[in-house]
This record gives structure tokens, sequence and C-alpha cells, in this order.
């Protein structure tokens, strides 16, 4: 007779081999022979129900223990009438005895909101049946979702659902530049700011016009590089840049990739930032266009010594000018100069004298 010392778990094991020995005690032969007996073990209704995807918190073979996950989705003011899309989703409970599978009934126990959301009680399907008048004054929801065994409610779970209101999404970020323009000197420092042209310090933020000022909080920045190495740079959340200057070199210079994304709406944004090593001692450049670029790395003093020579050949030129211009007006024609002497004008003919007869 073979008797079971304790109970079986179906969930650990489903067969169980056991094998009886049987040996002669009053014979010189002693001879023996064994049998195998196959225990096979039948599910029992002995676990509750869990949520999908299952969480596991402890691992023992075939046996899990999970956590049930929280379900999350955004809605924004317009939205009525409308079925909720829950990430992870959709909303699911399995029976825990997994070769009975009894069918499960959904309800929601808390946060329903005076039947703002309703649950299909076979599927667990959540609707929005009233849109929400202000998302200020109630900015999230937040659902207790049971799911209990037909055949026996004391068998349940319970799972959390969170609803977002956000504002109604028009535009996408975008940034108002596609490339900006970074510098850093040469340093043993850890860590520098990438600054831009006057020394100021870089900003890579974008501009979302669904907000008043342009600035959207649920943006996220992350960095990768077109060249160089990633772990070099790194972006805050408030869009600035910093560098391990003790790893670059004068001279370097890394082409990097910013990509903004709404966490709400998911819709991102992307421009590249270009970033130069400058020598120590070199300042940085005050503008795009203008007489840093036209000389370059020179020296201000011998920058300010061409501008002084510029200014004395100009002036020398302008005197030059106007003695040549004095000289012409000397060379003019002689017979010209004695009339205006005379006070003749050089186009009037002289009249010829009167005789004696004409005057009788």
């Amino acid at each position: 007779m073979v008797i079971l010392d304790k109970p079986l778990d179906y969930e650990t094991k489903t067969q169980l081999q056991v094998v009886i020995y049987a040996v002669e005690t009053s014979t010189k032969e002693k001879y023996s022979t064994t049998a195998t007996v196959t225990v096979n073990v039948l599910d029992g209704d002995d676990q509750y129900p869990q949520f999908q995807p299952c969480a596991p918190v402890y691992e023992d073979g075939d046996h899990n223990i999970c956590t049930n996950p929280v379900y999350s989705v955004n809605i924004t003011e317009t939205d009525e009438d409308a079925v909720l899309y829950f990430s992870p989703g959709p909303i699911l409970a399995e029976d825990g005895d997994k070769n009975i599978l009894t069918p499960l009934v959904y309800s929601i126990l808390s946060g329903d909101d005076n039947g703002r959301f309703t649950i299909d009680s076979k599927t667990g399907e959540i609707t929005l049946r009233h849109r929400v008048e202000n998302r200020l004054l109630t900015p999230s929801f937040r659902l207790r979702i049971m799911a209990a065994q037909v055949n026996d409610p004391k068998k349940y779970s319970v799972a959390t659902a969170l609803i977002h209101v956000l504002s109604e999404n028009r535009f996408p970020p975008f940034f108002n530049k596609t490339v900006y323009k970074g510098f850093l000197i040469e340093s043993s420092s850890p860590a520098t700011l990438v600054t831009t042209y006057g020394n100021q310090v870089l900003l890579v933020q974008a501009i979302d016009r669904d907000f008043r000022d342009g600035i959207n909080p649920k943006l996220r920045y992350t960095m990768q590089p077109l060249t160089g190495s990633s772990k070099l740079y790194h972006i805050t959340q408030d869009g600035i840049v910093i560098a391990k200057t003790d790893r670059l070199r004068a001279f370097d210079r890394h082409i990097l990739e910013v990509i903004a994304t709404d966490e709400e709406s998911g819709e991102a944004a992307h421009a590249s930032v270009d970033i130069e090593v400058l020598q120590r001692g070199q300042p940085v450049p005050r503008s795009p266009f203008g007489e840093e670029r036209l000389f370059g790395d020179m020296h201000a003093g011998m920058a300010g010594g061409i501008a002084a020579v510029v200014f004395i050949v100009a002036v020398l030129a302008l005197f030059l000018f106007l003695w040549l211009a004095k000289r012409r007006r000397e060379r003019r024609d002689p017979v010209e100069r004695g009339a205006v002497a005379l006070g003749k004008h050089p186009n009037v003919e002289a009249s010829a004298p009167i005789s004696p007869r004409q005057v009788s």
C-alpha cells in the first residue's frame, strides 16, 4: 500500500515516480525485484487569479510568486465614449490554476467617479463614458479593479489602473536650430559646461507651442553621438550639455544628435550639436560672423596694428586726391585765365571801333 505523506502541488510538479523494491528475507539467495509506480498529479482549485503580465518576485523551479502590474493610460479633456487602451495591456487576469482556467468576472471596486468609467465584466475592457471638464481639478484617476472566479468569488485579485488627463496635443515639439555650435577649452577638469558664441552656456532646448511659454516640462532629452564616443557628453533635462574635458584634447571635434521626446504624446524632435575643443588660452568666438573670423587666431594687438595702418593709408589717399584736384585747376587754359582777369567772359567777342562817319 502506497500512502501519500504530504499534499502535492500541481504548479510545482505534475508527475511523480515511486520505485518499490521487494526482496526475499528468508532465503539464502535473497532474490529481489522492483516496480515503478507513476503518480499523476491533477490540478486542484487552490490558486488565486493573477493579472497579466505577471511580474515575478520569487522563482523556485516551476513555481513563481508574482505581483500584479500597474496599468496606465493618457486621455485628454476632449475624449468621451472611448475605449481606453492601457499599457501594459490589455487588462487581463488568468486563473492561477493553469490546468483549470476557471472563468473570471471583472469589476471596479473604487475610482469610477460616479460612472465616468465602466468595465466589461467579461473582458475587462474599460470605457470612458463622460469627458473630463477640467484637467486642472482632476489631473488623474486611480481605479481599483477586481478579477474574481465565477464559481468562487472568494478567490480574487486586485490591480490598479492609472488614468492621466492631459491637455490636447496640437503641436509637436521642435528645435529652432538644426545645428547648435559648441566650444570647449582644453582643460584637466573632469566636467565642464559646453559654451557657445560669446562664451555663453549652450542651451539645447526644444519648443512646444502647446504651452504659452513654449516650455514642455514633459520633454525628455537624450543624446547619441554621430562621431566620437557616447561617454564623453551628457545632456541634462534643462538642455545643458556637460563634457568630460579631462578626456578631450585640443582640435577634437564631435557631432552629437540630441533627441527631445514628449513623454506624454511620444512625439520627438531632433537636432545636432557640433562641438570643437579649443587650445588653452584661445578665446571663444563672439559670433559666427564678424571681425574675429577675419583675424582668426591673431593676437589682439596685431589686429589693432593692422587697423591703424589701414587708417593711415586711407588718410594719405585722401590727401593725394585733393592735391591732384588742385593741380588740375591750376593747369587750365591761359587765355581763359586772362579773360577772367580783365572781367570779360572768354566767349564774348570784342566789338569793332566806331568811325566818325557812322556817328554823323
